[in-house]
């Protein structure tokens, strides 16, 4: 093979540092964030923190060079009006919040948000609960030892991990004992805990169903020895097995939907955490205000005394060097949070300008909107638009969102526009809460009423909705006013 030498053209893209930890803090929540700010203010001691509302406040803005503040107009018509002259997005470079703005408590009447204290109280517990109620009952020395073994053997889901026989064994009891007891507590509050395993926590609350309820003698006979065949959705193997007909199955089905597979997480579990929004949004005079919530976020100036030194040379060459490469470094870390503040700002700002509906009128109003329309409306891809939308919150007067939250599909209408999936749970969720209790609307119902109102919705998809929203069937809704 002879040697030879050949000429190629390529193109590569490559990060820079500088790229890479743009892309980083973009993504990263805003509990996340200030994690990643106090280890940096820990790393570098050219960093440092500006003590909020001193004099230098004003400094580490303008080296931030971050906007804070954008405004959307109020358009003349509806939310789905060209976008004219009069509602472009203004900027204002004053990154305070202005002295009369709701945020900080102003004069506003009807524009004024509420606070976001944070409450937290101590939670309640599952084996609080049902210790509690073991000590309620009137239960002999013996049997309370026995309920209070038991209690301690269950998981947060709320099932048995001991065996009958290793309590029985540490107490130096009878087994059938224990086993009595274990029954007994399986009838505590939450139905069901404390059981072995998913048939018997079922068997268990179905004990306190209504024998002449619809279906309950073959839900019993499903639970006790069809579980795995109603597991794998095999109802032609189940018709079979019973011997009943489709309508007593699927009664029997509905069922045992309603009751709770796991019934600990009923009580107790971790507290959710308070939720701290990154993006206010609030009304005032003819406007849309967007701003930044920077209040939990440390602001960063780079050290005076350190940067003097970087300038005028003193010290000796590794000393120099050293403090060269950290200023650097505090440069580009600030830089990349005041393009992060800026890019969360302006894809926020885009969503309020498409959602103003939303704002005025609830979730009924919601506009389809997908990832493509905001990264064209901001110049971003897509997948930037999706960092920034991930695990960010918007204050507005409809409550906290996160970003992710106003993304949905299109669905049609009978007029040829796009109405929006959230719009549509929405109203599946209105229907419901307005029916008559005693005559719940059915799937097909819904789907015709939403027809009837002009949205193409098939009732597969207002299942898909109703489940997702966590609404029992119609079935299930009128079990549960009858009982």
């Amino acid at each position: 093979m002879k040697p030879a030498l050949e000429l190629k053209v390529s193109q590569q893209l490559k990060m820079t540092p500088q790229l890479r930890q743009a892309i980083h803090l973009l993504q990263l929540s805003r509990l996340e964030l200030d994690q990643e700010i106090r280890q940096t203010l820990e790393e570098n001691p050219l960093l440092e923190e500006v003590t909020p509302g001193s004099e230098d406040e004003l400094e580490a803005d303008a080296d931030s060079e971050a906007v804070s503040t954008m405004e959307v107009a109020d358009s003349p018509g509806t939310a789905d009006s060209e976008q004219t002259p009069e509602n472009t997005v203004d900027t204002d470079w004053d990154a305070g919040m202005e002295p009369d703005s709701p945020v900080m408590g102003g004069s506003g009447e009807e524009d004024e948000l509420p606070g976001f204290e944070a409450r937290s109280s101590a939670t309640e517990t599952l084996a609080d609960h049902l210790h509690w109620q073991v000590q309620m009952a009137p239960l002999s020395d013996t049997d309370r030892a026995i309920a209070e073994a038991l209690i301690a053997s269950i998981n947060d889901e709320g099932y048995q991990t001991a065996t009958l026989a290793e309590i029985a064994e540490t107490l130096d009891v009878p087994e059938e004992d224990v086993h009595a007891v274990h029954v007994w507590v399986m009838h505590l509050d939450p139905l069901g805990v404390g059981a072995r395993d998913l048939a018997e926590c079922l068997d268990a609350q179905l004990d306190l169903v209504d024998e002449d309820t619809p279906g309950f003698s073959t839900a019993r006979t499903v639970v006790r020895h069809h579980l795995e065949a109603l597991g794998r959705h095999d109802y032609k193997a189940l018709r079979r097995a019973l011997q009943v007909e489709e309508e007593e199955l699927d009664n029997a089905v509905d069922l045992i939907r309603s009751l709770n597979p796991r019934p600990g997480s009923l009580i107790g579990g971790e507290t959710a955490p308070t939720v701290v929004p990154d993006v206010l949004v609030y009304h005032q005079g003819d406007r849309w205000q967007v701003e930044l919530n920077t209040e939990a976020i440390p602001r960063l100036r780079i050290n005076a005394a350190y940067a003097e030194l970087a300038q005028t040379g003193d010290g000796d060459r590794e000393t120099r060097k050293y403090v060269r490469d950290h200023l650097q470094q505090a440069r580009w870390f600030i830089k990349s949070l005041a393009s992060r503040n800026e890019t969360l700002l302006k894809v926020a700002t885009a969503i309020v300008e498409r959602q103003r509906a939303f704002l005025e009128h609830g979730p009924t109003a919601m506009r389809p909107m997908v990832l493509r329309d905001i990264a064209e409306a901001v110049e971003l891809h897509e997948s930037t638009v999706s960092r920034v939308t991930t695990q960010k919150y918007m204050h507005t007067p409809q409550g906290v969102f996160e970003l992710k939250y106003f993304f949905s599909s299109q669905l049609g209408t009978t007029d040829g526009e796009g109405v929006s999936a959230t719009a549509i749970r929405a109203m599946i969720q209105r229907l419901v809460e307005e029916e008559e209790p005693t005559k719940p609307y059915s799937d097909s119902k819904l789907a015709e009423i939403l027809k009837d109102q002009g949205y193409e919705v098939a009732r597969r998809t207002v299942v898909k909705y109703r489940q997702a929203l966590g609404i029992p069937s119609s079935s299930q809704r009128k079990r549960k006013v009858r009982g």
